[in-house]
């Protein structure tokens, strides 16, 4: 069942116009016919010790805009979810914020996003950030991050998607998380085969490349 929308559906907005909030989220459980190459990033509401981690956040924001790719993320306004979309906007960047109603305080959802839509709940968000990306990259975060992590591996363990997921590694940040899946697989508990469906690349530049490669693969004849 549909709720009402804030604003009538063929409103025209003003350009430059911060988005209006979209509070249905069964509008966007598939990316829309013609939608640009969109790259959906986890990452932590919070910056981090390590400065680096906030940089990689700037530098791939801006990458994603210049390669005229859309940034789906949490919506925020704070941490590296802040760098991220500040980093894209600034580079004229088309951008897709999901946000809960219940943090939109707590993580001050950005309304200068060009679609900005509000879920009731986290199992909402989460879905409609995957289904609206081709590409997953997560950047250094917590609980929140590795739970969205492991969600998407194992939807890719379990043949639910073939969606390339990147752990963006900055100086390292992700060696133990690493360490914990060889672990996982040399206990048994999960095949070999799991390491392949996800890559570390160390900085942005070749983070990039890969999804360069992802974004090719999508335009592909038959794809």
């Amino acid at each position: 069942m549909q709720r009402k929308q804030t604003m009538p559906p063929h409103e025209p907005q003003p350009p430059q116009a911060p988005a209006a909030p979209d509070t249905c989220a069964a509008r966007h459980t598939a990316p829309a016919a013609g939608a640009p190459f969109s790259v959906c990033v986890y990452c932590g509401s919070r910056q981090g010790r390590d400065p680096a981690f906030a940089k990689a956040a700037r530098d791939l924001g801006h990458a994603i805009a210049e390669a005229g790719w859309r940034l789906v993320y949490g919506a925020g306004d704070v941490g590296l979810m802040g760098e991220v979309a500040a980093a894209a906007i600034r580079a004229g960047g088309n951008t897709f914020g999901v946000i809960p109603v219940h943090l939109l305080g707590r993580e001050r959802g950005r309304r200068d996003l060009t679609r900005f839509v509000i879920t009731e709940n986290m199992h909402e968000r989460k879905k409609v950030m995957f289904m609206n990306s081709d590409a997953i990259v997560v950047l250094p975060g917590g609980a929140g991050s590795l739970d969205e992590f492991f969600e998407v591996l194992t939807w890719r363990q379990i043949g639910l998607h073939e969606k390339p997921i990147l752990l963006l590694n900055a100086n390292g940040f992700w060696d133990p998380l690493l360490a914990l899946l060889d672990h996982v697989i040399a206990q048994g508990f999960a095949e070999p085969g799991l390491r392949d469906f996800l890559s570390a690349p160390g900085d942005v530049e070749t983070l990039h490349a890969a999804l360069c490669a992802a974004s090719a693969a999508r335009s592909a004849p038959g794809t």
